[in-house]
């Protein structure tokens, strides 16, 4: 694959958790992109350029986010943790991908289901006006398996507060129990309805957009219960209610 480079500044680091975590790289020679889509990030190992493929949790701008769990065998999410402020970073000058609001069809409630660092797209998509002024409803689903693995609680919170009843959130904690979230594969309480009657709002065919971004396995399994009620996948060139991004 062909990729033209631009030098990224780490100018912070959060981390949320032991092996997850976000960089805050300065690379002004970005070029815009949709928020949604994903970039490659980049460092040389053993003199040998290691890029990977990662979701960006920001709208385009100078400063970037990037969500990142760590892979302990892997060749390059090591070395990103380990960054320090100061270090630089490749950062892919164009970005890629069809995981972006333009495919949604008119409708009017936007659901966005996330495992893991899956919910990196919908932080950049949520930190812009658009969805706030296209959608009645956004409810934002956040599947993991422990509480500490839950990140960016203090921005959703602040979502929350500013715009009341139009947004809902929901952690689904996988192998962990803490209040205010469900316990059990968000597949599961899809399917016998617990995440719906705790959000007080239905997935239907005729009113809702869904956005699926993860794990391969809870999406397939998510894109079957929902095709099951006549949702019909985003294209090319066709916009659908059943938008997915394997992320993996």
């Amino acid at each position: 694959m062909s990729v033209s480079w631009t030098k990224g500044t780490l100018v912070g680091k959060t981390v949320w958790a032991p092996g997850l975590f976000t960089l805050h790289v300065q690379c002004p020679g970005v070029q815009p992109f949709e928020p949604g889509q994903f970039l490659h990030l980049a460092l040389d190992v053993g003199g040998e350029q290691v890029h990977r493929p990662y979701s960006v949790a920001s709208p385009h701008g100078d400063i970037l986010d990037f969500f990142i769990v760590t892979v302990p065998e892997g060749q390059l999410s090591p070395r990103l943790e380990a960054l320090q402020v100061g270090d630089q970073v490749e950062v892919s000058e164009k970005a890629a991908g069809g995981f972006i609001l333009d495919k949604a069809a008119p409708l009017d409630d936007l659901w966005l289901f996330a495992t893991g660092t899956g919910l990196a797209p919908y932080i950049a998509m949520l930190r812009t006006e658009m969805p706030w002024q296209r959608f009645r409803k956004i409810v934002l689903i956040h599947g993991v398996r422990n509480a500490s693995d839950l990140a960016y609680l203090e921005e959703i919170r602040k979502w929350k507060n500013d715009f009341g009843e139009q947004f809902q959130y929901l952690g689904c904690l996988s192998r962990d129990q803490a209040e205010g979230c469900l316990s059990g594969r968000t597949t599961d309480l899809l399917d016998d309805g617990c995440l719906e009657a705790a959000v007080g709002l239905t997935i239907a065919a005729q009113a809702s957009v869904v956005m699926i971004c993860g794990n391969p396995a809870m999406l397939e399994q998510l894109e079957a219960i929902l095709i099951d009620r006549s949702l019909v996948k985003a294209r090319h060139s066709k916009p659908g209610n059943l938008i997915s991004e394997r992320y993996w």
